[in-house]
C-alpha cells in the first residue's frame, strides 16, 4: 500500500528541554502532541505538535551532531525566524502564551496593514508573532502608511 504523502512546509525547533518546550507549547499554544522520540539517555530526537492546525517539529540540542555547536537559540545569542500564527481571537492567543511563560516582545496593538499583532519570545529563545486581521487595507493605504513612518 502507497503512504499517502502530504507536502508541507514545517519549522522544527532545537530547543534545550524538548520534553518541557512540548509542555509549554501545550500551555500556551494549545498544541496537540503528535508523538516524541527519545534517544537511550532520554533526551528527544525527534518529537512533533500541532499549533494552529499546522506541524511544528523539534528535537533536543546535540551538539555532538553539528560539529560540537550548540544550536539553540539561547546559545547562538538570538533567532532570525519568527514563526507566525494567524489567529481569530489575538488577546486570548497572546495572554495564554504570557500566562505560560512567554517574554512579552511588542504588545498586541492595532497595525497600519490591518491586524492586531504581537510577538512574544518562548522560554527557549524562539520568537513567535501573532496576528489577526481586523480589516481589509488597499495597497496604497499600506503604501502611504510606510511612507508617513520613513518621515518621522
Amino acid at each position: 500500500m502507497a503512504i499517502d504523502v502530504q507536502p508541507a512546509v514545517s519549522p522544527y525547533l532545537i530547543v534545550d528541554g524538548a520534553a518541557a518546550a512540548i509542555d509549554f507549547y501545550v500551555a500556551a499554544f494549545d498544541a496537540e502532541e503528535l508523538g516524541r522520540v527519545p534517544g537511550p539517555d532520554g533526551k528527544l530526537v525527534n518529537a512533533a505538535v500541532r499549533i494552529n492546525g499546522s506541524v511544528v517539529m523539534l528535537n533536543d540540542d546535540f551538539p555532538e551532531m553539528t560539529c560540537g555547536t550548540s544550536m539553540t537559540p539561547t546559545s547562538l545569542g538570538g533567532t532570525p525566524v519568527t514563526i507566525h500564527l494567524t489567529v481569530t481571537d489575538v488577546e486570548r492567543w497572546f495572554q495564554r502564551a504570557v500566562d505560560a511563560g512567554a517574554t512579552v516582545i511588542a504588545p498586541l496593538e492595532d497595525q497600519f496593514w490591518g491586524d492586531r499583532y504581537g510577538v512574544l519570545q518562548d522560554p527557549f529563545g524562539h520568537m513567535w508573532s501573532m496576528g489577526q486581521p481586523m480589516r481589509e487595507v488597499s495597497p496604497e493605504e499600506i503604501a502611504a502608511a510606510m511612507s508617513e513612518m520613513s518621515e518621522s
